[in-house]
């Protein structure tokens, strides 16, 4: 258990790491800056690279909507679930915490802004009220599952899942980072939350009820579907 808790906190700690600070530190460079397709690019790469890396020992959840949902659908062991969500909110945290450290080390600095956290209506990218954030957030996640249950399902190709569900993250960045900059991920929302300015740790009860209904309306989903274990 030891080891793929710490499995569970190093992959979630790359994903905040890697696609928070995408969002934080490149986005806004002038001439060179990623713009919203390269963040949806990082927080894919980053599941992708982990998935790879360690997901041969925890399972490579890094999301407490997905362990729940992959409860849900009956490929892991309930037990473990409180466990998983400890260790990946703990790596969100500690990456936010690193990429605090980076960031207010830059020249010129005068705050960490919205600190790539998640929100609705005023905190929203686009200004999408929390309707909108909701029915986003929980649709979202439940398609994840989907990919999730299908890419690593019996009748799958072997050795590709990773990919499917790298690319099916960064999909669902490309649609969704207009309207809350994209969750789906309660432990992501909870550990840049912590360091954002505005209204992020107030809206962020949404950013755990919607991706945990979502995780889990998707395995029913995908179980309705088949009779795969």
């Amino acid at each position: 258990m030891s080891k793929r808790l710490m499995a569970e906190f190093v992959g979630t700690f790359w994903l905040v790491l890697g696609g928070g600070g995408s969002a934080v530190m490149a986005v806004g460079v002038a001439d060179v800056g990623i713009g919203w397709l390269g963040v949806s690019l990082a927080f894919g790469l980053t599941v992708m690279t982990m998935a790879f890396a360690v997901g041969h020992i925890s399972g490579g959840h890094f999301n407490p909507a997905v362990a729940l949902g992959l409860v849900t659908g009956g490929r892991h062991d309930a037990r473990d679930l409180v466990p998983y969500w400890v260790a990946q909110v703990a790596g969100s945290i500690c990456a936010a915490a690193v990429l605090y450290l980076i960031v207010s080390n830059a020249a010129g600095f005068t705050g960490v802004g919205g600190f790539a956290s998640n929100g609705y209506g005023e905190a929203s990218p686009q200004g999408y009220n929390m309707i909108a954030a909701l029915v986003t957030e929980t649709v979202m996640t439940a398609f994840f599952l989907i990919i999730i249950l299908g890419a690593t399902s019996s009748g799958a190709p072997k050795g590709f899942a990773p990919i499917a569900i790298g690319l099916g993250l960064t999909l669902i960045h490309l649609i969704s980072i207009p309207v809350t900059n994209t969750s789906v991920n309660p432990a992501r929302s909870t550990g840049v939350a912590l360091f954002a300015d505005g209204p992020a740790l107030g809206q962020l009860w949404l950013f755990w009820v919607a991706p945990l209904v979502g995780a889990a309306l998707g395995a029913i989903i995908w179980k309705a579907m088949t009779t795969d274990d």
